[in-house]
């Protein structure tokens, strides 16, 4: 019986440390620094609208930003996994906007909306649902991944 219970509780502790290893696996969860290099610098001044729109190095350093950064909670290639919201479907109302200003109004609020989503982040009773990046990203990698999202969203369409 005491063999018995020996290997029962081998078990246990050999399965709970197999459990463990996945968490441990998920690594750094620190955020990453992203290289700018070769973007216009946008200066002290934070813009209102997204100055990278249709910029393919933009593009390039946002997913590479995005895929390092947010990809963990707002799901690879952003696709959600359910954790986060659906990043594609930031601004995908304002595509289909017929009338140009009514369309870059939609765009102007939507890229308001998601820099001060990544600038201060999301917190709810106290609780941190994303935590704030501005001195963490500097406004060029911001906007690069705003870039990134949206080209995505024209991916999904």
């Amino acid at each position: 019986m005491k063999n018995t219970f020996r290997i029962l509780a081998a078990t246990l502790i050999a399965g709970s440390a197999f459990l463990s290893l996945p968490a441990a696996a998920h690594g750094n969860v620190v955020p990453q620094s992203v290289d700018t290099t070769g973007l216009t610098p946008l200066g002290d001044k934070w813009q209102d609208q997204n100055p990278y729109r249709g910029n393919k190095l933009a593009l390039k350093i946002g997913a590479s930003a995005y895929n390092q950064n947010c990809a963990r909670c707002h799901g690879l290639e952003a696709v959600t996994g359910g954790i986060a919201p659906d990043l594609r479907l930031l601004d995908r109302d304002c595509a289909d906007v017929k009338n140009e200003n009514k369309k870059k109004a939609c765009f102007k609020d939507t890229d308001n909306y998601f820099l001060t989503s990544i600038r201060n982040g999301k917190v709810r009773n106290g609780a941190v649902y994303m935590p704030p990046f501005e001195g963490v990203f500097n406004q060029e990698a911001m906007w690069a991944i705003k870039t990134y999202l949206e080209a995505r969203r024209d991916a999904n369409n």
